[in-house]
């Protein structure tokens, strides 16, 4: 699942000197910037007219884009727009069109890995993705969910220390919540290398499902029509392709 969270309580930048002088135009409506703070709305401001001068296509980018940088940096204006910036550098490079064409990743649309589909009760879509399905490539990179049949040909370090570090410092705050289920003993002893990378705010996120209890934790946040029918709920599941 992916989503805007809460973030902490606001710390002081040094930046925040210099607020007053500061008052470039908002990209988006107050509407929705109603759940923001005072504090943030101003350190807002703040990040856009100094990434700006950084980088002119920071202004392609809208203000709760901003925000979410800010919060993975607990309103520190400084470190999250070298944070921003250093997205902004990677993306031109990554995905110098702006999109991944289906036509880059055959092989891995062609595994249905992965599925998007539905939404939780906080109205954040759901993402479903199966890790046994993943095979390491030069392309390695996956975000799991479902790992039911997990072996050691499916242990990628390499690619899921990738995709924690795409997740946490190109797109903060977008994971709502991250429900490992049917985790087998030996995914258990490579989590142990990777847990140490995954930043504390994304750790807080993160719930291993007990398999007795699979369906009733399931429903805590997703309505039983929302929830795929082979943990059962009623939504059969869609390739991505076909979605």
């Amino acid at each position: 699942m992916e989503a805007v969270s809460p973030a902490p309580e606001p710390q002081r930048s040094p930046l925040a000197t210099k607020e007053e002088a500061v008052a470039p135009q908002l990209l988006v409506d107050d509407a929705a910037l109603k759940d923001s703070t005072d504090a943030e709305i101003t350190k807002i401001r703040l990040m856009r007219a100094f990434v700006e001068t950084r980088d002119p296509s920071a202004k392609e980018v809208d203000d709760l884009m901003i925000r979410r940088f800010l919060r993975a940096r607990d309103l520190d204006v400084e470190k999250a727009s070298a944070m921003f910036l250093k997205y902004l550098k990677w993306k031109r490079s990554f995905v110098p069109n702006g999109y991944i064409s289906p036509s880059e990743i055959p092989d891995d649309i062609a595994h249905e890995k992965m599925y998007v589909q539905g939404v939780d009760k906080k109205g954040r879509p759901i993402t479903v993705a199966f890790a046994a399905k993943h095979y390491q490539n030069k392309h390695g990179v996956d975000v799991f969910k479902h790992i039911k049949g997990w072996g050691y040909a499916n242990s990628d370090l390499r690619g899921y220390l990738g995709a924690l570090s795409i997740l946490q410092d190109y797109y903060p705050e977008r994971l709502g919540k991250l429900l490992i289920v049917h985790a087998p003993y030996m995914f258990m002893k490579v989590w142990k290398m990777i847990y140490p990378f995954i930043d504390d705010n994304t750790k807080k996120k993160i719930v291993f499902v007990d398999n007795k209890k699979l369906k009733s934790t399931l429903l805590e946040d997703i309505d039983e029509s929302q929830l795929p029918d082979i943990y059962g709920g009623q939504m059969p599941l869609v390739p991505i392709q076909d979605s």
